[in-house]
Order: structure tokens, then C-alpha cells, then sequence
């Protein structure tokens, strides 16, 4: 039986094991290569996604979960507000290999949705992807910054 999925604003019918997690319905079934498969439990947050303005370890996450909720992804996030993140990680020089990218943007976003100007202790609770190169002061700096031109 096909499963209905709303994903960056478009609801797609899938064929998928209600236990499949979401991560791999993103990847292998819409396509959706952005969010990373990191550790698969749920720790690293490079499959982080944003549900329904909240972050989700899409890794850990069975489709049976997601419901009528709506998900985003990196490749969904165009709003002023994750453009002004986006433009925030260039300015600070985030990346390094990129590869926990998407899903520390999706954090921040998912963050600054709720919480639009965060203090630091607000960004050190919520931004709690791993990233192996080590990038967390300009994470940090960049969060900051995105949430001065946010947009909000």
C-alpha cells in the first residue's frame, strides 16, 4: 500500500517499508541526495532534517513516524531565513569537507525557526551535530550571524 510523504512542500506517494527509515526514503526513493548518512543512530546529525520545524535524525526516524507532518530538506530550505543561514556559512567560512553540512544547516534552522535569537547556550544546546573537522566556533559564529540577518 503507498505511503503518502510531504516532502519540501510536495506530497509524494511511495512504495516503502513503513520501517524504512526516512533518511534512506529521501535518498533512495525521492532522490533527495542532500542529507548524509553518517552513523546511523542517530548521534553525528548529518541526516538531520527539519519536521515540522523541529530537527529529526532522519537515520533513526521510520517513515511510519512522519505521518501527515512535513519534512525539509537541505534541498527545500529557500526561505529568507535559510538563505540568510546559507549566506552566514560562506561568510564564516564554515565548510571544511562539507560533509555534515546539510544537516548542521537544517539545525540551525530548525533553531532559529523556534528560537530566533539564541543565546549561546541556546545554540550549544541545539547544535549538537558532530563535525569532524571541527568547525564549531565559526558554526557557532555563523548561527549568531544568520540570526542577525535572518530575516525573522
Amino acid at each position: 500500500m503507498p505511503t503518502r510523504v510531504t516532502v519540501n512542500g510536495t506530497t509524494h506517494e511511495i512504495e516503502a517499508d513503513p520501517q524504512k527509515p526516512v533518511l534512506w526514503v529521501l535518498r533512495e526513493d525521492l532522490g533527495l541526495t542532500g542529507s548524509k548518512f553518517g552513523c546511523g543512530i542517530g548521534q553525528c546529525g548529518a541526516c538531520t532534517v527539519v519536521v515540522d520545524g523541529s530537527p529529526a535524525r532522519a537515520c533513526v526516524l521510520p517513515l511510519s513516524a512522519v505521518g501527515e507532518r512535513q519534512i525539509q530538506t537541505i534541498e527545500g530550505l529557500e526561505d529568507p531565513l535559510a538563505l540568510a543561514i546559507k549566506r552566514a556559512w560562506i561568510a564564516e567560512k564554515v565548510p571544511q569537507c562539507g560533509y555534515c553540512q546539510p544537516g548542521q544547516i537544517a539545525a540551525a534552522y530548525a533553531l532559529l525557526t523556534a528560537t530566533p535569537n539564541p543565546d549561546d547556550a541556546a545554540i550549544a544546546q541545539a547544535m549538537t551535530n558532530i563535525c569532524r573537522c571541527g568547525t564549531y566556533p565559526r558554526i557557532k559564529a555563523a548561527t549568531k550571524r544568520a540570526a542577525v540577518d535572518g530575516g525573522q
